[in-house]
């Protein structure tokens, strides 16, 4: 499926079913990203969140509906408000005719890919796609081992494109699966921050009704989206002209 990437650049700092891969970083253009992102990727999210005590103890996400008191500025893509590092890329990838199909985060580490889907109420979804996710690694060449997580099974694959991870949450009626990809080196610093990013992230699945593993819709913020809007019509513009 034709699609498109458009970087948008930090300048805060100074550093359907759920699809199998997370696209590499490609070439696009850098426009302005909102200001005032509070934190670094190579910290822990967790460590810098105010506790929000429920029974005494720390609650921590992913959150469903509404974000915690917690201070952190997250970027609101409609269905997903999503934190980001400090110095990281907004790499958005969109269909031909318009939608936004993923956000991806670029960072020193890796790339980090947070992605919300439509779940059954009775959960488990994770459990069914983990299986699937597996065979079609092996099929594509990778290396595939399935290891304990914080929320369930994860899944590590070694591919030509570096080594993923891929964890999820089951919530209620949607499912949040994070893809993190990068060099060997790097390996265990990505999956803390993947982690952490999935945590502080919040779920927005709202009451329409979608079939099973449809991703749930992303928008583009403000002068982002009107950004993206323009960037896909010259695209589509250049296309017909050429063909």
């Amino acid at each position: 499926m034709f699609g498109r990437r458009t970087v948008f650049g930090s300048r805060t700092g100074a550093g359907g079913e759920p699809q199998d891969e997370t696209p590499p970083p490609g070439r696009a253009e850098d426009v302005e990203a909102p200001d005032g992102v509070p934190h670094s990727a190579t910290e822990t999210i967790a460590d810098r969140v105010a506790e929000n005590i429920v029974g005494g103890e720390p609650a921590f996400g992913p959150y469903d509906a509404a974000a915690p008191n917690d201070g952190w500025i997250r970027l609101d893509l409609g269905s997903l408000r999503l934190p980001v590092p400090e110095g990281a890329q907004l790499q958005v990838e969109v269909d031909r005719s318009g939608p936004v199909r993923a956000v991806h985060l670029i960072t020193g580490l890796g790339q980090f890919t947070i992605t919300a889907f439509a779940a059954p109420r009775s959960g488990g979804l994770w459990r069914e796609v983990v299986p699937e996710l597996v065979t079609r690694l092996r099929a594509d060449g990778g290396r595939v081992g399935r290891v304990p997580g914080e929320w369930g099974e994860e899944i590590e694959a070694v591919t030509e494109q570096g080594v993923l991870r891929f964890l999820a949450v089951d919530g209620p009626r949607w499912m949040l699966r994070g893809v993190a990809v990068g060099t060997t080196e790097h390996s265990d610093a990505r999956i803390a921050v993947l982690r952490d990013l999935v945590r502080q992230t919040v779920v927005v699945r709202g009451s329409e009704a979608l079939p099973v593993r449809s991703p749930l819709p992303l928008q583009l913020p403000g002068p982002l989206g009107d950004q993206l809007k323009q960037a896909t019509a010259e695209l589509v513009d250049a296309a017909a002209d050429s063909g």
